[in-house]
């Protein structure tokens, strides 16, 4: 089934069902660039790993560790002697466990040397925020940006503070960057609202190769029919994080006029 918006879907950023999102995401760009830039390039699919302890981990159940030994006689029968009580109760809190964080991202190689000329960026919630999350991406967006590779960075997420440009700061509720390093520090940036399509743009490449175009609205489409994510998302419920109160109008009058509320 098609996707009930014309461009980015808002019910696709909630925090449970965005990793499957962004999974799907980077693997349809991927298998999209493929057939399109063989046999001089090809598309690798890497991880950045790191460990976050914030108040917005996820809490992971670890098995009680215990040291097993058996009881003597006395031992045994000291264990059942009475015990007064302490007036003091204990209350349950939560304690920082770290989280082990996988994201996945693209780079486009050149094949022969490895070289890395391309590199794509999906961002998820966790570098939008304040914490380890952002700062691991912070690195490695100033390491790209420091380097001979194009950068491709794609925020399809409404939540959390954009990645920074230099200058007036744009208001729009997506963007996509492209960074060419024979360009900066001037870059490329396509801002788009809820109620507007996705744009399209040109891969960036080695000077003089032909630049694929990403038709990444039609990726999204796909991704989410073959999915199955209408099957996940109940939209009779507002999407998290909360819509503006233009944007909840008009989405509102489109799931209506639809039937899905």
């Amino acid at each position: 089934m098609r996707s009930p918006f014309p461009g980015m879907n808002p019910y696709l950023e909630y925090p449970e069902l965005w990793p499957e999102v962004h999974h799907w995401i980077i693997t349809a760009i991927a298998e999209s660039l493929v057939p399109q830039l063989r046999p001089k390039y090809r598309v690798a699919v890497e991880k950045r790993v790191y460990q976050v302890t914030d108040e917005n981990s996820v809490l992971v159940g670890i098995p009680d560790v215990s040291v097993g030994r058996s009881l003597t006689k006395t031992e045994a029968e000291l264990s059942s002697v009475a015990v007064a009580s302490s007036p003091v109760k204990p209350i349950t809190v939560n304690v920082p466990i770290p989280e082990e964080v996988r994201e996945g991202y693209l780079e486009v190689r050149e094949v022969g040397t490895g070289e890395v000329v391309t590199v794509i960026e999906v961002l998820s919630p966790k570098n939008k925020r304040p914490g380890a999350g952002r700062n691991a991406y912070e690195s490695k967006r100033q390491q790209v940006l420091g380097s001979l590779s194009h950068l491709v960075e794609i925020d399809l997420l409404r939540g959390g503070k954009p990645m920074p440009i230099l200058g007036t700061e744009i208001p729009a509720s997506y963007r996509i960057l492209v960074s060419r390093c024979n360009y900066r520090p001037k870059a490329e940036l396509y801002p788009f609202n809820l109620p507007e399509a996705i744009p399209s743009f040109l891969l960036p490449l080695r000077q003089g190769d032909t630049e694929p175009l990403l038709d990444l609205q039609a990726l999204i489409h796909g991704v989410y029919d073959r999915a199955g994510f209408d099957l996940a998302i109940d939209y009779t419920h507002e999407p998290v994080p909360p819509l503006s109160s233009a944007d909840g109008i008009w989405v509102d009058a489109l799931l209506k006029e639809q039937g899905l509320r």
